[in-house]
């Protein structure tokens, strides 16, 4: 009895410790949010382990307002003057140890520098292959038709055999043999060729795919060095540890790609290819890149590092970005918006589905598509949760003192939720971004799928030219439709630990997503004969 007693005590003692701290002696304590999450982390932590911590953050700000308090030591902001203050030029904010996860074999990379002074130096080594001058250089163009006409031979395929693509793997196939072609070059082992049918490279995508990574990443967050333990086990421990269901999955994800990954840089290295292609990679290890040499040297485990990552960022992104347009378009109630697109792309090149090939320079100055796009960005952001930064110094952020060492975030998925910039803010409607020059130029103020500042995406100029090109010759092609069985199913995307889907449907299939591509010529000649 006694030791019931005191241990009833002992958990008495500490609720009310955590109470006095985090309540009522907590400098954060004015500021607005419900208690629960003020109180403990792990009031938050069980929204990210449902995968719905953005949802659950955003609408907090509908209920509390721009400012709120999500944890006892992190605070949630959706404001245009905190987006400059803690993400703008010149800000002294940094980012926190939630990007030490991002570290591959255990060097940092751009995006996982917490330093600015680092992440300002490697930039630099980095930024001319990713201007827009590189990206359409010949040999880049020449790669990016390359895969256009490979992912249009598969729909081809794939629709003659089934009736139906199932786009998401397949347009992360597109991604990830595009961006393999620019990290490691057309000659290189390390491009893959997984449109084509290639067993192993589909194998690196099926590994990223793998459902139970949202599961890893909460593991990773909340207990990092637990999860860095269990995954340094040998074989026999892991497989002892996963029948008693103690690991989050089988193999931490992205195993695979990073597998890929290193052998091919050893490969450059020691074949002396260095420098003898535009690659990322190989320019990197030749230091043929300006101030490569001059600025923080890499050695080969660097430049592996950050060849790993620049792979891993190219498909994600740019593949559910490509299936969330075309998902949308492909929908009934969308349908008067892909007509207008493929007017447009019409008008640019002649009769659509006559087969004229779209290149990259005449695809991104189409007007209508690149609204289509921004707008499925604004709603479907490749990364829409908080982008956690921290201060050294106190600072004062929207009228409230951040005392340092607090994490401030802002999310894409809020600021893109504004009813008072984005009328209607669940409605996919690219010509929102049509509209009076000062309404679209408010509307892009608030518009962050890019990020912004000195830690904007360095790949934006190659993710737009990858997917104007690929949806101009798509929509020059193809009508798309959504198969009626699964007119009422949304697909799921993962992005870091959340699960994200069409807000309109409430089934979910996660990472899967079913579109029938209709040749627009045989359609054509159907409507001829029909008349």
């Amino acid at each position: 009895m006694i030791p019931i007693l005191c241990l009833g005590a002992l958990l008495f003692g500490l609720v009310l410790f955590h109470v006095h701290k985090n309540l009522i002696s907590s400098p954060l304590r004015h500021l607005p949010g419900p208690k629960s999450f003020a109180f403990t982390k792990w009031r938050l932590g069980y929204e990210e382990y449902r995968g719905m911590r953005t949802q659950c953050v955003n609408n907090l700000h509908k209920k509390y307002g721009e400012v709120v308090r999500v944890s006892p030591y992190e605070v949630s902001f959706s404001s245009l003057s905190a987006l400059r203050k803690i993400y703008g030029s010149g800000s002294r904010f940094e980012r926190d140890d939630f990007y030490q996860m991002f570290d591959a074999y255990d060097r940092k990379v751009l995006f996982s520098y917490s330093s600015g002074i680092d992440h300002r130096e490697r930039k630099k080594i980095l930024n001319s292959a990713y201007t827009k001058t590189a990206i359409m250089s010949p040999s880049n163009v020449d790669m990016i038709e390359e895969k256009v006409k490979d992912f249009l031979a598969l729909v081809q395929r794939d629709s003659s055999a089934t009736g139906a693509v199932e786009i998401f793997s397949a347009l992360h196939y597109f991604a990830m043999d595009s961006v393999s072609h620019f990290v490691y070059g057309a000659t290189s082992p390390g491009r893959t060729t997984a449109m084509k049918g290639t067993r192993q490279h589909r194998g690196i995508i099926d590994d990223m795919l793998d459902p139970a990574r949202r599961k890893l990443f909460w593991y990773a967050v909340f207990w990092p060095r637990l999860t860095e333990m269990l995954y340094a086990q040998g074989a026999i421990v892991q497989k002892s540890l996963a029948s008693f269901g103690l690991l989050p999955m089988k193999t931490p994800t992205y195993t695979g790609l990073r597998k890929h990954n290193f052998p091919v840089i050893q490969h450059l290295e020691t074949q002396q290819l260095l420098g003898s292609d535009d690659s990322l990679a190989s320019r990197l290890l030749a230091g043929t890149i300006p101030s490569a040499k001059a600025s923080a040297p890499m050695d080969t485990l660097d430049v592996a590092a950050e060849c790993s990552d620049h792979f891993l960022a190219g498909i994600d992104t740019t593949s559910n970005t490509l299936m969330w347009v075309i998902y949308q378009l492909s929908r009934p109630e969308n349908e008067g918006f892909q007509s207008k697109l493929r007017a447009e792309i019409q008008a640019l090149d002649g009769p659509a589905g006559s087969g004229t090939f779209i290149y990259p320079e005449k695809a991104g100055t189409l007007p209508y598509l690149d609204a289509v796009i921004r707008e499925t960005l604004r709603l479907h952001a490749p990364s829409p949760g908080s982008e956690p930064r921290w201060s050294t110094n106190d600072e004062v952020i929207d009228g409230y003192t951040i005392p340092r060492g607090t994490v401030v975030s802002i999310s894409p998925y809020t600021l893109h939720r504004q009813p008072q910039v984005f009328a209607n803010p669940l409605r996919f409607d690219p010509e929102r971004w049509l509209g009076p020059e000062d309404q679209v130029a408010e509307r892009k103020r608030w518009f962050w799928a890019f990020s912004s500042g000195a830690r904007m995406c360095i790949g934006v100029h190659l993710a737009m030219a990858e997917m104007t090109t690929l949806l101009a010759n798509i929509y020059q092609n193809y009508w798309t439709h959504i198969p009626s069985e699964y007119l009422q199913v949304s697909p799921g995307m993962s992005a870091r630990g959340d699960l994200f889907y069409d807000e309109h449907l409430s089934q979910v299939e996660e990472h899967k997503c079913w579109i029938q591509f209709v040749p627009i010529r045989a359609l054509s000649t159907c409507l001829q004969g029909c008349v």
